[in-house]
């Protein structure tokens, strides 16, 4: 049972404790997904990871998509000093980790049992249910069935059970070609049942993965403090350290603002999509745009520089009874998108099409909801095309209508300049307001404090916004900085207040 912020504990009924790492400026996103999907309280966050409390199963758990990875949390402390503490005393403080609540290990070990022993009852129930020998009974059948004798039947459990043992072998068969460390969801719960039985705590097999950041990074590596908490970990429960195919992985976190320990509930990252054959955009950051879009059923949802439809593959999972049309100039990206539509099962749900951005062979206000990633970097040089593109997804967008753009800080500075000198009028000859209440995140700036959910991001400036006056009819209302590994970007959007020229 993970120990919960403020002395409490986390009973069966209150639910477990878990956190997820998460691209920087995806937290408020996470934070969303989670209480919506996962009905979870105790929503907080530090920059990077939301953690949360809920009672949902794994395989609800599985659907999170603006998470990187979940994790089962066994501790969140505040971290350790390291500026004026000899490095014996602070090998010392780690130990303690584990020899100080020994409860909090033995308790999320449970939590962590319990929950892939029953995803792994259901698993094996939705496997007999699918066997084709269990056929419902039509009428016609009724008079045979009352003619079999008990032979006869003894005969037909023989033959599911042999079926059932041969879906089991076939199952470990193709296991056999995957490497040891991508075995198999269902292989790693029937190990975890045998090993983790309470009476055979000493069977256990782990591994520590740990990062360092800040300054105890240039203190200590990341291998120097595995190897401490593996020691007190052997020491304390008589686990046997297993680096290559373990049981068990403990994570730990140590930075300048928090110490965190956890275990990663799944082996593949909730972030790697099995649905993608080939990835283009962060397949988070497509879902966190789709996410604002507002999508609604019977919509045209379009992305007019769709490249391998990451943004489109995300959105009509999420939101299948919509008409989605992708659009590229590049017939390498268009195949490429096709492949992928065709992987993820959605080739009928899709419309690709080749043209330019610029030119779309589209009505004037035919569509209800634009989402596009627009390149950047030293492939893509937009521009002052920047500002042409944006007014064609002007003119197709219908009032009323969503756009969600990832912009770079260089198209942001173009947008601006193309508009910060005359703010259109409204329909009614006054100056078009701005928006109110709005969000736009750096999580960099709140870092060092983790704050509950009622209260997070509720103070957040207008920053982006303030420095992103309306584009002709498209008035911004949200904005967030994101993060996509080397360099920031901005996810903007914008409703369509009024057809151009009113």
């Amino acid at each position: 049972m993970a120990a919960v912020p403020g002395g409490r504990r986390s009973g069966p009924a209150a639910g477990a404790r878990f956190f997820c790492t998460a691209g920087r400026g995806l937290e408020p996103f996470l934070m969303r997904e989670v209480r919506s999907r996962l009905a979870a309280t105790q929503v907080e966050y530090i920059s990077g990871k939301v953690f949360f409390t809920t009672c949902s199963d794994l395989n609800m758990l599985k659907k999170l998509k603006s998470a990187e990875r979940l994790f089962l949390l066994i501790k969140k402390q505040l971290p350790f000093n390291v500026s004026s503490v000899s490095k014996g005393k602070i090998f010392n403080e780690m130990q303690r980790l584990t020899n100080d609540d020994p409860e909090s290990w033995l308790n999320a070990i449970s939590i962590w049992k319990n929950l892939l022993e029953l995803d792994a009852k259901k698993v094996k129930l939705s496997q007999k249910n699918a066997n084709p020998l269990k056929r419902k009974v039509g009428e016609n059948d009724i008079i045979a069935k009352k003619l079999k004798t008990a032979q006869m039947q003894e005969i037909q459990e023989n033959k599911e059970c042999q079926m059932e043992k041969q879906i089991e072998e076939e199952t470990l068969e193709q296991g056999n070609f995957t490497t040891k460390r991508d075995k198999s969801q269902e292989e790693l719960q029937n190990d975890v049942a045998e090993a983790v039985d309470t009476q055979k705590q000493n069977d256990l097999t782990f591994r520590v993965s740990c990062r360092c950041s800040g300054a105890i990074a240039k203190t200590f590596t990341a291998q120097e403090v595995g190897r401490v908490i593996g020691i007190a970990l052997m020491k304390q429960f008589g686990w046997k350290a297993d680096l290559r195919n373990p049981n068990l992985e403990i994570f730990i976190h140590l930075s300048d603002i928090y110490c965190v320990v956890g275990i990663p509930v799944f082996r593949v990252p909730l972030a790697s999509r099995a649905y993608i054959k080939t990835a283009g955009l962060r397949s988070t950051i497509a879902w966190a745009m789709a996410s604002l879009a507002e999508i609604k059923a019977g919509a045209v949802v379009l992305d007019p520089m769709c490249g391998l439809g990451t943004i489109l593959l995300e959105a009509a999972k999420e939101w299948p009874d919509v008409y989605y049309m992708g659009a590229d100039v590049s017939d390498s990206q268009l195949l490429g998108a096709c492949d992928n539509l065709k992987a993820a099962g959605l080739k009928d749900k899709i419309e690709l099409l080749k043209a330019s951005v610029i030119e779309l062979p589209l009505p004037s206000e035919s569509v209800d909801t634009i989402i596009s990633d627009i390149p950047f970097g030293k492939k893509f040089k937009l521009g002052k095309d920047i500002k042409h593109i944006i007014q064609e997804m002007e003119r197709v967008l219908r009032v009323g209508g969503t756009i969600v753009l990832l912009l770079s800080e260089d198209h942001h500075r173009r947008l601006k300049s193309c508009e910060e000198s005359s703010v259109p009028l409204n329909s009614k000859g006054s100056r078009t307001d701005k928006p109110g209440s709005t969000e736009c995140l750096n999580p960099e700036e709140k870092a060092a404090i983790s704050e509950p959910a009622s209260s997070s991001f509720a103070a957040s400036n207008q920053e982006c916004l303030d420095r992103m006056p309306p584009f002709g009819s498209l008035v911004p209302v949200e904005c967030y900085r994101v993060s996509l590994g080397k360099t920031d970007a901005l996810i903007y959007k914008y409703k369509k207040s009024h057809s151009p020229g009113q």
